[in-house]
């Protein structure tokens, strides 16, 4: 009788139940999650490698480290699953890998090519077809990445096009509204509050930057917008930001 009522609560709980616990200090359990979720960690990495993966691949076990990375960083306020926030890191950490791979390859290409029989021109393919590897993977991450905060942004009642007619139209007015986002996620109470009612704590928000009241409500949308990419692990969005700030 009890196996039968432990079995019902086990199925009640989510994952995202579980991670919860993981991460108030339930090591068991994560053990638990990691190895039932090797075939989910296989899957993403070899979508990247573009070849079947097998648990003795160092690719399998950057993607196993990232997966326990997201279990501890995850947060459901966010407006994602668990799955799809480790798929996003895997894959991200899996190329971080291939990258730096390749270019210890091309150093030992150069070392080694007066000795073997590979000439310059082979080098420069090589070159080039990692070139263009890094560049397809970039693109693939940045489409998951526009998905996935487009998903996000629905959780706020926002889409692409309201941050399109509502992005401040001149350089300062952008500037002031970044630092007001950056000013909100720094602080954890208007952080939790934006999360957690999904709107923007203006009159707060007010008393901690130095930015109008009518300023921060004509840009709320857009200071909503990159509050959630500074909270969230948007490396190319993250990007953007940096690019207008030093404008």
């Amino acid at each position: 009788m009890l196996s039968l009522l432990f079995m019902k609560h086990k199925k009640k709980r989510t994952l995202e139940d579980s991670v919860r616990l993981i991460q108030n200090g339930d090591k068991f359990l994560l053990n638990e999650i990691i190895d039932s979720y090797k075939p989910f960690i296989a899957r993403t990495v070899s979508s990247v490698c573009k070849r079947y993966i097998y648990e003795s691949d160092d690719e399998f076990s950057i993607g196993l480290i990232a997966f326990n990375e997201a279990i501890e960083k995850y947060s459901p306020e966010r407006g994602s699953s668990l799955l799809s926030f480790s798929e996003v890191l895997i894959k991200r950490r899996v190329i971080d890998y291939i990258r730096k791979q390749s270019k210890n390859q091309h150093i030992s290409l150069d070392l080694t090519s007066s000795y073997e029989e590979e000439s310059p021109g082979t080098v420069i393919v090589n070159e080039l077809s990692l070139d263009e590897y890094h560049k397809k993977t970039d693109e693939q991450l940045r489409k998951e990445e526009i998905f996935h905060f487009q998903t996000l942004l629905k959780t706020f009642d926002l889409s692409f096009s309201d941050l399109v007619e509502n992005s401040p139209k001149h350089q300062d007015a952008r500037k002031n509204a970044i630092t007001a986002a950056k000013m909100l996620v720094e602080n954890e109470e208007l952080k939790e509050s934006l999360f957690e009612k999904k709107r923007l704590p203006i009159k707060q928000l007010e008393r901690k930057v130095n930015v109008s009241r009518k300023t921060i409500e004509r840009n709320r949308k857009y200071i909503i917008a990159i509050a959630l990419i500074l909270s969230s692990d948007y490396v190319y969005m993250k990007e953007y930001i940096k690019g207008v700030l030093e404008e």
